[in-house]
């Protein structure tokens, strides 16, 4: 097996997943921006690896694979982090349903792909959409200063319960798609 760029930068996401972790609780002041630079850094090398893997080439099978299971893991270990350290009702729904709807739909996607169906449930524009969307609300909760006038924090919280919508507008999106085949295979 060939390890290609975008697979490193996919490997490289997953072992900022501990430095993540260590980071949000260094004892310093600044500490959260760090911790929003390394959720950033891992974001970046998520748009980098799929970028470089179209424009060049260098799709793989294993970094088909390790590429999702690296922003599902950065996600989760990241919200988990948020919802410990502010354990509000609000940021534990919509943290629950970010991860649970990330676990249902790789389950879906992997059966899909067990019985030769994986372009049933390809990637959708509003995945994407709610991606990034979710991607923007917790480098905000991440870095929770507020500016001025603004309450950054609150912000993050509501661009995450957006977040959470299109995750569950994406996630029966998948499920209507994949429903007739879901009903064949009963």
């Amino acid at each position: 097996m060939t390890i290609t760029i975008p697979t490193v930068l996919t490997l490289f996401r997953i072992a900022l997943l501990p430095v993540m972790a260590v980071v949000f609780y260094l004892p310093f002041r600044g500490a959260n921006i760090a911790a929003a630079l390394v959720f950033i850094a891992a974001a970046v090398t998520d748009w980098a690896d799929g970028w470089i893997a179209r424009r060049y080439n260098m799709g793989s099978a294993f970094g088909a694979f390790l590429d999702p299971v690296a922003d599902k893991l950065m996600v989760a270990v990241t919200l988990f982090l948020l919802v410990q350290s502010n354990p509000t009702p609000l940021l534990a729904i919509t943290s629950a349903v970010i991860v649970g709807r990330e676990i249902s739909i790789s389950a879906l996607r992997e059966w899909m792909a067990e019985i030769g169906q994986r372009a049933t449930v390809r990637v959708a524009m509003i995945g994407k959409i709610k991606t990034t969307m979710q991607m923007i609300a917790i480098v905000v909760l991440l870095y929770q200063h507020d500016l001025e006038e603004l309450r950054l924090y609150r912000v993050g919280e509501s661009l995450l319960v957006i977040a959470a919508a299109l995750t569950i507008w994406s996630g029966m999106l998948y499920v209507r798609a994949a429903w007739p085949i879901l009903r064949r295979h009963n």
